[in-house]
This record gives C-alpha cells, structure tokens and sequence, in this order.
C-alpha cells in the first residue's frame, strides 16, 4: 500500500476515534449519538467545531473546556490516538486486500467495546450487533468480489461456533461470564473467521492469557482479590486485535509444525 494512502487511513482512524467517543459516552446511557450535538457535562456548553478537531484540539485547550475549565477524560485522545494507530497498522498489514474494510469496522467496534467495558462493565448489545453486521457485510462484499465463499462459510461456523461455546460456559458459571460476553464471543468468531479458525484460537488464548496476567499482577500489588471483577470483554478485544496484526506468524508457525508432525507420524 502507498505510504500516502496508508497517511490517509491513519487520519481516518482519528476522526473514527472521535466518533468512537462519542458512542462511548451515549449508547450505555440509552441516547442517540447523532442528536444533541456534543457538550460540556459540566456546564453544557456546546462543543465549537474548532473545539472537536481530534486529539489536536485537546491538546491545545490542555485538556479542558474552553468555557468553564473542567477537565476532559484523558480517554478521549488516547481512544483517538489508538484507533488512528491501529487504523495505519492494519492499512500497512493488509494493504489493499479484501480484508482491510472489515478489519477496521471490526477493530473500530472491539474499541469501542473494550472502552465501555474498561469504563463501566458492559458490553453494550447496540454495539455489539451494529459491529458484527457491518463487519459481516463487509466479508460478504469480499467474498463476492474474490469468488472465496469457503472463507465466508469458514467466518459463519467460527462465530456459531464461539457463540455456541461462550454461550455454554454462560450457563454453567453466569457469575465468571456475563451474556455480553457471549455475545462479543460470536463477533470475535465472525471478524477473525475469514483469516482462519486458528486466529480465533490466538484470540481468546492471548485475551484470556492477558487478562490472567493483570489480574496477577493486581493481587500481588494488593489491589485485588480472587473476587475483584476484571472486564473480561476488554481483554478480549486487545486478543482479537493482536491476532489481526500479529497472529501471523504464530498461526503459521503452528500449522508448519503440525504439518511435521502429521508427516513423522
């Protein structure tokens, strides 16, 4: 992919991100992210177009409103910031492949979602299934376009079949996995799908594997509990967007030492 282009998409990613935040702070709470305009929660000042550049006008006010001075969450341009970067990360990962649409509807919505459920402990479903399809649409305009239905049939059974899993170990143990957490499941299965079943495997192995960890890392610093709650879906999020930039080379690693295997035994 041309650097210019990839500097485009990367630019894309901020005004996504913007975008991102503004759903963040609306879908929980019920309301529309179109209308009102966007304002201060303070003193509800409506935010000026020179006011709501991403990530620069932040930078420029210090962090807080122009009229009355209170701060904003420094979530705002780390979201921006982070959906600009892993926007020019896929844009130079798979370039002007079949894939790229819908990993960058896919990345936008795991985002939004691993915010939401950093934030307050949801996964809201207003999300969820706007992302799944979207993103679904987008592989049905791949597959379409490079005549591969295998890998849509492949997309289909990896989110039935995670969905199906998640939705198990939902009835088992409700209090360890909550439904939007089974819901997220069939999105992860659906967005990784076309790639392959084992970046879906890389998935939920890494999401799992980090959360583990955090939650280690928090008890020995005795800031939790076994009991303290986690947000499972964030972990899983940053699993999911792992495998679209880096799950590669472990997929491949494993289905060549499989392939040995196979071949000795």
């Amino acid at each position: 992919m041309p650097p210019e282009l990839a500097l485009i998409i990367g630019l894309l990613g901020l005004v996504v991100g913007s975008f991102l935040n503004v759903a963040v702070s609306r879908v929980p709470a019920g309301r529309s992210v179109v209308r009102p305009r966007s304002a201060c929660p303070r003193c509800a000042t409506p935010i000026a177009a020179r006011d709501n550049i991403p990530l620069v006008s932040w930078l420029l006010l210090g962090g807080r409103c122009r009229a009355c001075r209170a701060p904003i969450p420094v979530r705002y341009p780390l979201l921006e910031a982070l959906t600009a970067i892993l926007f020019l990360a896929e844009a130079l990962r798979f370039g002007r492949s079949e894939m790229l649409p819908a990993a960058l509807v896919f990345t936008a919505g795991l985002l939004a979602l691993a915010a939401c459920d950093a934030e307050q402990f949801l996964l809201p479903r207003r999300l969820i299934y706007p992302t799944l399809w979207l993103t679904a649409g987008c592989l049905l305009a791949a597959a379409a376009v490079t005549g591969q239905w295998h890998r849509l049939g492949v997309t289909a059974a990896c989110g039935v079949g995670a969905f199906a899993v998640f939705l198990a170990l939902h009835r088992v143990r409700p209090a360890w996995l909550g439904f939007g957490d089974v819901r997220l499941a069939g999105l992860l299965g659906t967005g990784l799908g076309w790639l392959g079943p084992w970046y879906l495997v890389f998935a939920l192995l890494a999401g799992s594997a980090a959360g583990l960890l955090v939650g280690l890392v928090l008890m020995a610093a005795g800031r939790a509990t076994r009991r303290t709650r986690l947000p499972f879906g964030m972990f899983l999020a940053a699993g999911a967007v792992a495998a679209l930039l880096v799950g590669a080379p472990v997929v491949h690693w494993y289905e060549s030492v499989s392939g040995l295997y196979a071949t000795a035994g």
